[in-house]
Formats: C-alpha cells, structure tokens, sequence
C-alpha cells in the first residue's frame, strides 16, 4: 500500500532530487545574484575579509559558489563539484561568518548545509546533465 516506496517506484527518488535540486539553487541564486551586482556595481567593497584574502576576493569566491554553482546544481551539472563549493561556504556562513551570532542568524546557512549534505549523498539523479553525460560515456565505451 505504500506507493512511494523508493525501492518499488526509484523514479519517485530521482523527482524528488530533481524537485530539491532546483528548488535549492534557486534559492540560494536569491542570495548569489545581489553579491554578484555588489560586484559589478565597481563600488567600494564591504564584505567579510576571509583568511586576510581581502574583501574583493571573499566575495568573487562567495560569488562563484552561491551564483556559478547554484546554476550548475540547477542543471545537475559538475554537481558534485559544486555541492563542494556550496557547503564550503556554508560551513564558512555558519561557524565563520556568525560564529558569534546568534542561532536564529545561523539557521539559514545551516538549512542550506544540510540540503546540500543530503544532495552530496544522494547524487543528482536521473534528470541531470552529469546523468546524460554518464549515460553516453557508458553507451560509447569512453
């Protein structure tokens, strides 16, 4: 009676990873998009300064995950690679960034962490370039 048994119905699996995926990457592009015309903007800088790397170069590198990488884990594509990224930032988000903070000022970064260890886990799923790609390396014998 249990018709969202992933063992019986795998596909249920791959459009719930589909549905996470791009839900997630959307909403994390939420927070990538205003960094990346704070980039843009040529204006002065202010941003956390991580490892004294400097503002500018925090924030390309903040930049490149929440923005680059949200898009490739959209499309399902190096994902893997940029769940990396993405959960690097989170654990710098989280206990770098508001390690002072208080919990409600870490919860998002948290949420957004454990999305990504769960997605890291699981894989992209069916519905994924990195699975069309993997697809037709197996059919030509790369």
């Amino acid at each position: 009676m249990n018709y969202l048994n992933s063992k019986s119905n795998p596909i249920y699996v791959d459009i719930i990873l589909l549905i996470v995926r791009v839900f997630i990457g959307f909403a994390m592009l939420s927070h990538g998009f205003p960094k990346l015309q704070m980039l843009l903007d040529g204006g002065e800088i202010k941003f956390f300064n991580f490892l004294g790397l400097g503002p500018m170069i925090s924030l390309i590198l903040t930049v490149a995950a929440e923005f680059a990488c949200s898009i490739l884990l959209i499309l399902g594509l190096f994902t893997r690679i940029s769940l990396g990224f993405l959960i690097f930032t989170m654990i710098i988000a989280c206990f770098v960034v508001h390690g002072a903070d208080s919990f409600d000022k870490k919860e998002l970064s948290l949420i957004y962490l454990s999305v990504y260890l769960l997605l890291m886990a699981y894989g992209a799923g069916k519905f994924s370039v990195d699975h069309m790609i993997e697809k037709r390396k197996r059919a030509s014998d790369w």
